[in-house]
């Protein structure tokens, strides 16, 4: 399982906080397959941000808002992988 050191107060889509470490996140593998299915369709514009957003709302259960999926799509568009 990887893992990454926690920077801010928002626990990013695909992981949580470590129960060993409050400091360190890990991945939810389940999450962040859904995730880079989803950003791969709206991508496409196979889906629309909101169609995917609640898309991983339904399969994941947790809660993604379609400005938080724009902004992951973004950031990897650009180069700095989220």
């Amino acid at each position: 399982m990887n893992r990454r050191q926690k920077l801010s107060s928002v626990v990013p889509f695909g992981y949580k906080v470590s129960q060993e470490d409050p400091k360190v996140l890990d991945e939810i593998p389940e999450q962040l397959e859904a995730l880079s299915e989803i950003k791969e369709l709206v991508s496409d514009k196979v889906l629309s941000l909101r169609e995917g957003s609640a898309w991983l709302e339904y399969h994941t259960g947790r809660k993604l808002s379609h400005q938080g999926l724009k902004k992951i799509i973004d950031a990897e568009r650009l180069g700095n992988k989220s």
